[in-house]
C-alpha cells in the first residue's frame, strides 16, 4: 500500500470534514472552513482535499465564484495501519501540553489520553475537563490536516492516575520512570513481538511518579530508562513514543 506522502503532494491544501460530507459533491461548507479557506486564498482550480481523519478523504477544486468547493474525485478510503500505540502522558503546563499533543499526532500514534497524578502541575475538575478535552483535539486534528495523515489521533478527556492504570491492564506498557533499567529498547527486545498486540507509554509529571503511583504502574507496566540524563516530561513522551514506533515498524 502507497504511504500517504506518496499520494498527497505537500503543497495540497487539506480541511477536516464530517465523513458524510465526502458523499456530496458541492458540500456546504462550515464556518471553520470558510475562514482556513479565507486565510490561505486558493486560485480557482486549486485542488484542496477534505477528510475527515477516519481514513476517508476527496480530492475538490475551489471555486472561486461560488466561494466553495467541487468535487474532482471519488472518496478513497485508507485502512488504519501499523500497531496500536497509546501514549499515558501526565498533563503538563500550556504550550508544553500542546506541543505534546502535535508531536504525538505527528508521530502517528493511536491516542494520548491525558493523565492527572498526584503531581501533576495543572488541575482539573471533572467539570473542566470536557472543554478541555475538546481544545485538545482541535489541536490533534490540525496536526493531521498538516502532516497528511488520514486518520486523527483520539484525545479523550484527562482521566486520573488510577483509570489510567485501568486502561493499561492489558496492553504491553512501558513506564519511563528515572533511574529504572533496562533502557525501552532493552525492554521491547526482550519482550513477545506481536503485531496484533496493543502497546502504551506511560510518562509521568516533572516531579515524576510516586513512590505509590510507581508501585501501581510496576502491576501493569515495565519500568524503563530514556537514558543517562534526567528529560522534561515532554520530552520524555516524544523520545519514548518515537522510539517505540520505530521499534514496531520492524514488525508491522
Amino acid at each position: 500500500m502507497a504511504r500517504v506522502f506518496d499520494i498527497i503532494p505537500v503543497s495540497m491544501h487539506r480541511l477536516p470534514a464530517r465523513t458524510e460530507t465526502l458523499l456530496e459533491d458541492a458540500p456546504p461548507l462550515d464556518s471553520g472552513q470558510r475562514a482556513h479557506l479565507r486565510a490561505i486564498r486558493p486560485k480557482d482550480g486549486e485542488e484542496i482535499e477534505l477528510f475527515d481523519g477516519r481514513g476517508r478523504a476527496r480530492a475538490y477544486r475551489y471555486s472561486a465564484a461560488a466561494k466553495s468547493v467541487i468535487a474532482a474525485g471519488t472518496v478513497r478510503e485508507e485502512a488504519r495501519s501499523g500497531a496500536d500505540v497509546t501514549l499515558f502522558a501526565c498533563v503538563t503546563k500550556g504550550s508544553r501540553w500542546d506541543w505534546t499533543i502535535e508531536k504525538s499526532a505527528e508521530l502517528g500514534i493511536r491516542r494520548l489520553v491525558p493523565v492527572i497524578s498526584e503531581r501533576t502541575v495543572v488541575r482539573l475538575a471533572p467539570g473542566e475537563r470536557a472543554a478541555k478535552g475538546e481544545r485538545w483535539r482541535k489541536i490533534a486534528e490540525e496536526a493531521a490536516r498538516q502532516s497528511g495523515a488520514m486518520w486523527t489521533m483520539e484525545v479523550p478527556d484527562a482521566v486520573d492516575f488510577p483509570d489510567a492504570v485501568a486502561m493499561m491492564r492489558g496492553m504491553d506498557v512501558f513506564a519511563g520512570v528515572i533511574g529504572a533499567e533496562p533502557s525501552i529498547i532493552g525492554a521491547f527486545g526482550s519482550a513477545p513481538r506481536r503485531p496484533d498486540r496493543a502497546y502504551g507509554i506511560a510518562i509521568g509529571p516533572e516531579g515524576d511518579f510516586t513512590d505509590a503511583e510507581k508501585a501501581a504502574l510496576a502491576e501493569v507496566a515495565t519500568g524503563v530508562s530514556l537514558g543517562k540524563t534526567i528529560l522534561r516530561s515532554e520530552t520524555a513522551a516524544i523520545c519514548a513514543t518515537g522510539i517505540l514506533k520505530a521499534l514496531l515498524e520492524e514488525i508491522t
